[in-house]
């Protein structure tokens, strides 16, 4: 029997166009999910495929457009929830990177930090800040899960600025845990590598298959972790079962941060 630990909440999601976005939004609905908002920033072609997944699996889906960098665009997004009159999980998992060898300082810019941070970082902070009153409405404790990282750990990953703004998210997490508690969780999800187009698109597909075949190799659990299995991970921080849960950070990475390249880099 399928666990219903979702039934009736009302679950927004950003980012939610492919990849862990797309699997959260859809477990989410398989759960028992009434309502799921899908934020897509760019993709509507994938975003609309998200959309008829999550209607397949029993719940209503709706879409919405925006850039959460943009703070107009979060408040447009946070409106979509509105007529349900509550939001009982945010997913915050819109992300960008830029991918550059960590050796090559000269590789990356400070616009590509300012990029990143405010996608990775300000946008995530505006998406709770349009959010909150709806959070704050649920029968229970709003939850928001943070798609951070296993890079914002250990300092790994496809950049210097990626990894620093996850880093960030990290923080920002423990602290809007304690600055909206009682009525608001607020925790993060720290993924390894995860098997998305993402990859290919920046490395190449031969790349992303170098990529692939050593998180297989080199994980302890030896895995290259797919959205679906990152998404049985996340939403348990947004679903009844963590409803005790709060300001935690949770490493779903098949094992990465006990390996050799984890040690190294902190």
């Amino acid at each position: 029997m399928a666990v219903r630990d979702f039934e009736d909440f009302v679950v927004l999601v950003t980012g939610a166009s492919t990849g862990l976005g797309r699997a959260i939004a859809v477990e989410t609905a398989e759960r028992g999910a009434s309502a799921v908002i899908v934020n897509y920033a760019r993709s509507a072609d994938e975003a609309q495929e998200t959309a008829r997944l999550v209607e397949a699996a029993g719940a209503k889906a709706v879409l919405v457009q925006g850039d959460v960098a943009s703070d107009d665009d979060c408040r447009k997004i946070a409106a979509a929830a509105e007529p349900f009159g509550r939001i009982d999980a945010l997913f915050n998992n819109a992300g960008t990177t830029t991918f550059a060898a960590h050796g090559d300082l000269d590789a990356v810019s400070a616009d590509d930090f300012q990029r990143l941070y405010a996608v990775n970082v300000v946008g995530a902070f505006q998406m709770v800040r349009a959010c909150r009153a709806l959070l704050e409405a649920a029968p229970q404790p709003g939850a928001v899960v943070n798609t951070a990282s296993i890079a914002g750990v250990t300092g790994i990953g496809s950049s210097i600025p990626y990894a620093a703004s996850k880093g960030a998210m990290i923080t920002m997490t423990q602290s809007l845990a304690r600055a909206l508690a009682p009525k608001i969780r607020v925790n993060a999800i720290c993924p390894g590598f995860i098997d998305t187009p993402w990859f290919g698109k920046g490395l190449g597909e031969a790349g992303a298959e170098r990529v692939r075949a050593n998180a297989a190799a080199s994980t302890p659990l030896k895995a290259a972790s797919t959205p679906e299995d990152i998404a049985l991970s996340t939403v348990f921080l947004g679903g009844r079962a963590s409803r005790h849960v709060t300001g935690e950070t949770l490493l779903a990475d098949a094992g990465t941060h006990l390996g050799y390249a984890a040690r190294m880099a902190r």
